[in-house]
């Protein structure tokens, strides 16, 4: 026989139904995360940090409209936040700065050929701000030129490399790739995932000085553009240009472009170009190498040399589906767009490019 369960008063079994009732209330408050937030406190204190407001020109819309939810292990980032971070191409005004050329300015153009990486030379080093490094960039880069670049490049080691570009140009040209995104995988603790687009095509054009004409870039000569943190560490070197083909009076900084049909999304770096005539780099990479003043006029002390322009484009699928690698904290946002320059033109090369700027001559 089983045993009978024991007397309990009345009185007992009303307290025991009130207790029942109060454990009901807080399985259903756990249900729906409500005691959770009483008891880890509000849920704004575990979120990511607020977007930094993007202070360039040509910024889409106030940096408010950004989510600022940090992706989990796995998922795609929330389609909310991904979607805020593109804006239709048609939808913004035209808006790309222009500066006027003054007495004495040099207006020709040097383009070197370089090729797209077709042949797939990619790696997540970054000899100039993480040298002797492997993965010191945490996010993968597309090479141009230099063969032989990677996170233990050298001036000795690039001078002996081969090079894809013509004219025996050695220079190494890099930036973080494009793909189409896809879940994010736990197993990759940078959380770059996603079908890596090459791009359709590169133009690497060295320009003039609006008000200057320009001298030499010395050998070695380190140069970089943009800011790879950029979400965390403010816009102040934020350098980040997005358009589309057939609309590039149009200029996103903090936004992804929609394209419409037959148009390709397209990315400009501009790198700086006011040398300081003494170091080919600097403990932070930017104070041997500045960038003109609105008005193109190198600061005093400064020589202009010529400024590359990097342009390059994409086919991409309909959507937004698309976004740059980025440091895990980064989210992939396009604010963080960046690239990198080593001059390794011979001697003669580099001469020729001067030549034909100051003159006002394309060239290439």
């Amino acid at each position: 026989m089983h045993d009978r369960p024991p007397f309990r008063p009345s009185g007992h079994r009303r307290r025991l139904s009130g207790t029942r009732l109060v454990l009901v209330a807080i399985l259903a408050l756990l249900g729906s995360g409500g005691v959770f937030a009483l008891v880890t406190g509000p849920a704004s204190a575990h979120r990511a940090p607020p977007t930094a407001t993007p202070s360039l020109p040509g910024t889409s819309s106030p940096a408010s409209t950004s989510s600022t939810a940090t992706p989990g292990p796995t998922g795609m980032p929330p389609a909310s936040r991904a979607a805020a971070d593109f804006t239709d191409i048609r939808s913004v005004r035209p808006n790309a700065p222009r500066v006027r050329d003054r007495r004495g300015a040099s207006t020709g153009t040097f383009i070197t050929r370089c090729g797209r990486n077709t042949n797939a030379h990619r790696n997540p080093d970054n000899f100039i701000v993480a040298p002797g490094v492997t993965n010191g960039a945490h996010h993968v880069h597309d090479y141009v030129g230099n063969l032989s670049t990677d996170g233990f490049s050298t001036n000795e080691s690039l001078a002996a490399a081969g090079t894809t570009c013509a004219q025996g140009d050695k220079s190494a040209y890099f930036w973080p790739v494009l793909r189409v995104r896809s879940p994010d995988n736990a197993a990759d603790p940078d959380l770059n995932t996603g079908t890596i687009l090459t791009p359709t095509s590169v133009s690497l054009q060295f320009r003039g000085n609006p008000a200057a004409k320009v001298t030499a870039m010395p050998p070695f000569l380190r140069v970089i553009t943009g800011d790879a943190k950029a979400l965390t560490n403010g816009t102040a070197n934020a350098r980040a240009q997005w358009t589309c083909t057939g609309f590039e009076d149009r200029i996103l900084t903090d936004r992804y472009p929609l394209c419409p049909a037959r148009s390709q999304v397209v990315r400009l770096l501009d790198f700086p170009s006011c040398w300081n005539g003494v170091s080919t780099d600097s403990a932070n990479h930017r104070t041997h190498i500045a960038f003109p003043g609105a008005d193109g006029r190198c600061a005093q002390g400064l020589k202009a040399v010529p400024q590359l322009r990097m342009r390059l484009t994409y086919q991409v699928p309909k959507g937004p589906v698309f976004a740059v690698d980025s440091f895990p904290e980064q989210l992939h946002k396009p604010v963080t767009d960046h690239a990198d320059f080593t001059n390794v033109m011979p001697d003669g090369l580099m001469k020729q490019a001067v030549t034909c700027i100051n003159a006002g001559r394309r060239c290439g």
